[in-house]
């Protein structure tokens, strides 16, 4: 039997949570859940996700404080992150492609595109892992 992929999602709206979260589950993923950005930041850490669903607002530390601390953090800088936002695209996805955010989707009832970049992210991750790097090192360890 092979081990369920884990997946961090980070929102405030408790609906948002449930109908996302469901959808994940449904996929074949196991859903950690943090409710605002300083259980983001615990459970990244603990909970050793393989990526991340991360909404921009958030109470006691937004979005893009998590993704930045957490693409500083040589333990978590490789995790993929996806922003999921009912906010519009203009300003904010700039700010958080400079963060190091590698996904941007806004908030829509279909969830389909963001099951797709949870896979696309996923696959591009493991192939970074099993890759030989350019300079000869070992792959980094997750």
């Amino acid at each position: 039997m092979t081990q369920k992929r884990r997946i961090l999602l980070v929102d405030d709206e408790l609906a948002i949570v449930k109908i996302v979260g469901k959808r994940l589950e449904v996929a074949g993923y196991e859903v950690l859940v943090a409710m605002d950005g300083e259980e983001a930041l615990a459970k990244a850490r603990l909970g050793r996700p393989e990526a991340l669903i991360l909404d921009l607002m958030l109470p006691k530390r937004n979005g893009l404080e998590v993704c930045a601390e957490l693409k500083q953090d040589p333990k978590t800088r490789h995790i993929p992150i996806i922003i999921f936002t009912g906010k519009g695209k203009d300003m904010d996805e700039k700010l958080c492609r400079e963060c190091g955010v590698d996904a941007y989707i806004t908030k829509s009832p279909n969830t389909r595109e963001l099951l797709e970049q949870v896979e696309t992210l996923l696959a591009r991750a493991l192939l970074a892992r099993e890759s030989p790097r350019a300079d000869g090192a070992a792959p980094a360890a997750t």
